[in-house]
């Protein structure tokens, strides 16, 4: 079983972490975190140089690390993508970068590949929980340590580091947020909400825990809620409209939307603003609208009122437990690390947008710009 560990900071993991003040918060985020993740992954390079004698360059230099994700289609995975390649290899260490443009079997394939050039270490963004079991076991056979970023394995078989977020507790934070506002619309009208979920694919454990936090949270207030409209979206943004239009024409009624990831907040708005239903929050005809991941155009939807509510991933706490997961793996010689660095995540809410606006990495990201 893996050890579990939760977003607690401790001495070792401290210095990675940005201490944010009111004066950077604006302009320097993400700069800052970049700079302080290249900083642990130094300081802990030259902890171990005394034990590395027998490496060419001090150790992390002559470490290469495979990076295998699945596409860069949302915000979300570009950021972390960016991130994760530009500071290792500012750092000086060697990733090798594989795409496998959504193929499970092509990243199978190319992670076998990469196991036979000698590199030291894996982290990756798995097509799906099944991909994620598969690839470890190959990675453990050839004693080779991988971190798995953000999407799990749908089983413990094997040993990784896990790095995700908690999603049913995100979700759930955020539909409360969401079911609050509903409570009090049908307070005021006594008239039932129909909600409606934009579930993710269900291939990825993600998408699961996204749907199993929005259920519990409906579920508190089943007596002001017509039944639940489920509208596939296999993570395709094509797919969601198709299925979305569909669910929005038999029931017109809809006025309770839990996107399941924040990229298809744009979907979403082309299909319900030609119905004149594209309305901020207090404006009559408002769709109660939420979402998951965190990213800047959630950011600014909520900015414009939109948005009620989004769950956020820390992406950057993410991207540096990936890395400083891997980095030390390699340095102390562990081949086969098993544990789960989870992220509880936060929602970000009308409520709270003044307090913890920029608590959320989309927002951060934006200000960089």
């Amino acid at each position: 079983m893996k050890r579990r560990l939760f977003f607690l900071y401790s001495n070792h993991n401290k210095q990675f972490i940005l201490k944010k003040t009111e004066e950077n918060v604006m302009k320097k985020l993400l700069s800052v975190l970049l700079a302080a993740a290249m900083m642990a992954a130094l300081l802990m390079g030259c902890a171990d140089k005394k034990e590395s004698k027998d490496s060419k360059d001090g150790g992390s230099k002559d470490v290469t690390i495979a990076f295998s994700f699945e596409d860069l289609e949302t915000e979300f995975w570009v950021a972390a993508h960016e991130i994760i390649t530009d500071t290792l290899k500012d750092e000086g260490y060697k990733v090798i970068e594989l795409n496998c443009q959504g193929d499970a079997n092509k990243q199978l394939e190319q992670v076998n590949d990469a196991l036979t050039q000698d590199i030291d270490g894996i982290i990756m963004i798995p097509v799906d929980g099944d991909t994620a079991v598969t690839v470890t076991a190959a990675a453990n056979e050839s004693e080779v340590p991988i971190v798995i970023f953000n999407r799990p394995p749908t089983s413990d078989e094997g040993s990784n580091i896990t790095v995700v977020c908690d999603n049913a507790t995100t979700a759930e934070a955020t539909v409360d947020y969401m079911v609050e506002q509903a409570k009090a619309k049908f307070e005021k009208t006594g008239k039932k909400l129909t909600p409606c979920i934009l579930v993710g694919d269900l291939g990825d454990p993600n998408a699961i825990e996204r749907k199993n936090g929005f259920y519990a949270a409906v579920e508190k207030e089943k007596d002001i809620f017509n039944e639940v409209i489920e509208v596939p979206t296999e993570w395709d943004a094509a797919t969601a409209l198709a299925n979305l239009q569909s669910a929005v024409q038999a029931n017109p009624d809809i006025d309770f939307i839990f996107s399941s990831s924040d990229f298809l907040f744009p979907t979403i708005q082309s299909v319900v603003e030609p119905l004149g239903k594209w309305q901020k929050a207090g404006d009559d005809g408002h769709i109660i609208l939420g979402g998951l991941d965190g990213d800047s155009t959630a950011g600014k939807l909520i900015d414009e009122g939109y948005v009620d509510a989004t769950g956020v991933q820390d992406l950057f706490y993410e991207a540096d437990a990936a890395m400083n997961g891997i980095i030390k793996a390699i340095e102390d010689g562990e081949t086969t690390p098993d544990e789960i660095v989870e992220d509880p995540g936060f929602a970000l809410t009308q409520g709270n947008l003044a307090e913890k606006r920029m608590d959320m990495w989309g927002n951060a990201v934006s200000a960089e710009k």
